[in-house]
């Protein structure tokens, strides 16, 4: 979303993005404290019942549905889960300041750009053996979310267990299809993506002045290019970095052509609030008011975007160069502090909230997330009522066309970071995408080389 800020913009995502990522301070500094001696916030209640500390982040609807979850876990187990929540934005701070004050909860949301650190300064344990205890069928719950969490010393994605998927985040393209009706534009497919020449002439024809004042007060997209650029360059054959990770490519011509079609939406077809229009209200407050045709969506929006005064629906993202289409996916982990007093209990807790059949529905229900397992999302998931109709395009994406965002396997994030600092020369059209990413790539490189650096180092 735009803030009007150009620099504040930058900065707030970068901010979101690392905590999606991990790709903050705390990957940097987990190996500040010998976790393994750290002392505890949770131990034993007044009656001598085991307690634990669970601390996630999360909004009313995710509360209220963890809230139900967690009583049931405690009866069934005869604990206590103190419960450490946050907002969004104050989460990774939070948990920094947990890791540095030796205060580790027993049980917490890992990101995905933080398994490697974590792991390797024994921040989180190994769960492995506890899982296989469990008898929970990972045959029955998305690879990408368990593999998300998997770290054999060297590489993301295999080996040892070091948390258990929270979610799955397929970050999914919306479109308003009040707009379409009222404009008498055919309804998007939802199964075949529009070519980008296609997306562009619909997203000009939906960008009008609707009240015959001489301003637009409607516009085709807003699209934030920190979320929404992976998607071009993808669909396009580039790419932020080589499959080895140790090649930063974004001076390559797929990626640079992708880069340019992203701000000649905005520059060329003007079908995207300027900066100055978004001064006045920016592009999530304007989808949430009906005056955005092309806005994306994740499964955590829904419970937000249910209570719009339009009606929407999902759509593939609009396709480049390789003729297929392609955003990214997420996750969020839940993972076992090291030094907690309870490992059994904490994975147990886990593992829990990670795959019992009841708290995943309760989770789905409250419009925040995908079930993570694959029988209930591909059954009563997705067939149920209400909106998005087409919730098969979140599957889609998890089982086919999402992939990680580009740092999420790498030691740190900030050779990913350095790419946005810059670029809204790039997005106001005084500056070209060659030129820019030309510039830009030698100091990605430089701190692309840094990270993998560290990552030996810690091996």
């Amino acid at each position: 979303m735009l803030t009007g800020d150009p620099q504040k913009e930058t900065e707030m995502n970068i901010r979101r993005r690392s905590f999606l990522l991990g790709t903050g301070g705390i990957a940097m500094t987990a190996g500040l404290s010998a976790c393994g001696n750290s002392s505890q916030p949770g131990g034993t209640t007044s009656d001598g019942r085991p307690e634990l500390t669970y601390m996630y982040r999360g909004g009313e609807d995710e509360r209220a549905a963890y809230n139900i979850a967690i009583k049931a876990f405690e009866e069934a187990n005869d604990c206590s889960v103190k419960v450490i929540v946050t907002d969004a934005d104050q989460y990774t701070t939070k948990l920094q300041a947990a890791i540095t004050g030796n205060q580790v909860p027993d049980v917490f949301y890992l990101e995905q750009g933080s398994v490697m650190a974590f792991a390797t300064n024994h921040v989180v344990r190994d769960i492995t053996a506890e899982v296989e205890a469990s008898g929970v069928d990972l045959d029955n719950v998305w690879a990408y979310g368990v593999n998300s969490y998997r770290f054999d010393g060297e590489r993301v994605g295999q080996g040892a267990m070091y948390g258990m998927p929270k979610d799955i985040g397929p970050f999914s393209f919306g479109y308003n299809r009040t707009m379409f009706e009222a404009a008498g534009i055919p309804l998007p497919d939802p199964e075949k993506p529009y070519t980008m020449d296609e997306f562009r002439a619909v997203a000009k024809q939906l960008t009008t002045d609707t009240n015959g004042d001489g301003e637009l007060d409607q516009w085709g997209t807003g699209l934030n290019v920190t979320w929404n650029l992976q998607a071009f360059v993808w669909s396009n054959g580039g790419d932020w970095v080589d499959e080895a990770k140790t090649t930063v490519t974004v001076d390559k011509p797929e990626f640079v052509e992708a880069l340019q079609t992203f701000a000649d939406i905005q520059n060329v077809d003007k079908s995207t609030p300027s900066i100055a229009e978004a001064q006045t209200l920016d592009t999530y407050q304007r989808w949430m008011k009906g005056e955005i045709g092309f806005f994306p969506v994740g499964p955590w929006d829904v419970s937000t975007y249910t209570k719009l005064d339009f009606d929407w629906d999902l759509i593939p993202y609009p396709v480049m160069g390789t003729g297929e289409t392609a955003t990214w996916v997420g996750s969020l982990g839940i993972a076992v502090a090291q030094s907690t007093d309870h490992p059994d209990l904490a994975a147990k807790l886990a593992v829990y909230l990670s795959t019992n059949e009841e708290a995943q529905r309760q989770l789905w229900k409250a419009g925040v997330q995908v079930p993570n397992l694959i029988d209930m999302a591909t059954n009563e998931f997705a067939t149920s009522e209400g909106m998005p109709e087409n919730k098969a395009e979140f599957l889609n994406i998890i089982q086919e066309t999402g992939r990680a965002l580009p740092a999420a396997t790498t030691w740190s994030g900030e050779w990913y970071d350095e790419f946005w600092v810059g670029i809204q020369p790039v997005l106001d059209g005084k500056k070209s995408a060659a030129d820019y990413c030309k510039e830009v790539q030698p100091r990605m490189q430089e701190k692309l080389d840094a990270a993998n650096q560290q990552a030996e180092q810690n091996r």
